[in-house]
């Protein structure tokens, strides 16, 4: 199968609205390469190596790439995307050079070519992300193994709005738990919760691909006793509460159900919630406290913020 990749030179303030205009388009995913990312001073937390190559990124502003299905309409589907890119000017975001260009692309190539660049990550205290390609020794016996095989749609496990949701179970999970894991993605945060010692996990997620991906790093897990993955959207198939709810959505999804949310989570239970870039995390707060949350503490990490809230007794 052939795709098209996609290629927009915009500058950062349009990323958010470019990857909306991108993922309405069709593309499950996109890659932003950000000229600020090269420079950007970065803590060596968790015994993270950093090998950037200043070639990987752009020499000013950002270039997002999303890829797209090679089909008749294609030609009519990437001017609709100029169009719409173009249109947020009226809204006073400023595009940059907005410079549109494609590419053809093999799925051999594309879904190979990136895994020379996924490698074992040590991401918190306990939790290590190892790529099913890679040979992994632990270096201590509480370390927990997560192997992941992403695929083509779904993220590595170690963008900060994951790691930061992994942080926070580690915190609160205790051994016998039930979970939810709303927007499962990978799986990722389910099967960090069923080797933190959950009874059972119920992770969902409304993209029928994601459902497959995530049913597929379960069972790699061998955790599939504990985590059950649903296709259904944000609460659709959550049946009854649970002491912990994990949410690694967009900041605008999560404040759209935050009374529903409230709902799942059993009194005294936990609420741990990202996806929220910076500039969002207050109004999140207040909604999650307009709901009956009580902010317990609040994660950052780069631009981004997760939340961990419980639901008094």
């Amino acid at each position: 199968m052939k795709w098209s990749e996609l290629s927009i030179h915009t500058k950062n303030d349009a990323v958010e609205a470019i990857s909306n205009i991108l993922h309405e388009a069709g593309a499950s995913g996109v890659v932003i390469e950000d000229s600020a990312e090269f420079a950007k001073p970065r803590e060596d937390q968790y015994g993270e190596i950093y090998a950037l190559n200043e070639d990987d990124f752009p020499k000013d502003g950002v270039i997002i790439k999303a890829y797209l299905s090679e089909s008749s309409f294609l030609n009519e589907t990437v001017e609709e995307i100029k169009a719409a890119i173009t249109n947020l000017t009226n809204f006073n975001i400023d595009i940059g050079e907005n410079v549109v260009s494609i590419v053809e692309v093999n799925e051999e190539d594309w879904a190979t070519a990136w895994k020379q660049y996924y490698h074992p990550v040590k991401i918190s205290e306990r939790f290590t992300i190892v790529p099913t390609w890679e040979e992994y020794t632990p270096v201590s016996t509480d370390e927990l193994i997560i192997e992941l095989d992403p695929g083509m749609a779904f993220g590595t496990g170690t963008h900060p709005t994951t790691v930061m949701c992994l942080q926070g179970l580690e915190k609160v999970i205790k051994e016998g738990d039930t979970v939810v894991d709303i927007g499962t993605g990978s799986g990722v945060l389910s099967i960090g919760a069923a080797l933190l010692g959950a009874k059972s996990v119920h992770a969902l997620d409304l993209d029928e691909v994601a459902v497959r991906s995530a049913r597929e790093n379960v069972a790699l897990n061998k955790v599939e006793d504990k985590v059950a993955v649903f296709h259904g959207n944000l609460l659709d198939t959550v049946k009854e509460p649970a002491d912990v709810v994990v949410a690694n959505i967009l900041a605008e999804i999560i404040m759209s159900f935050t009374d529903d949310a409230y709902t799942i989570v059993k009194p005294g239970g936990l609420y741990v919630t990202s996806g929220i870039i910076g500039a969002k995390r207050d109004d999140v707060k207040v909604a999650l406290e307009a709901s009956g949350f009580v902010i317990e503490e609040v994660l950052l990490m780069e631009d981004w913020v997760a939340i961990i809230a419980r639901r008094p007794l």
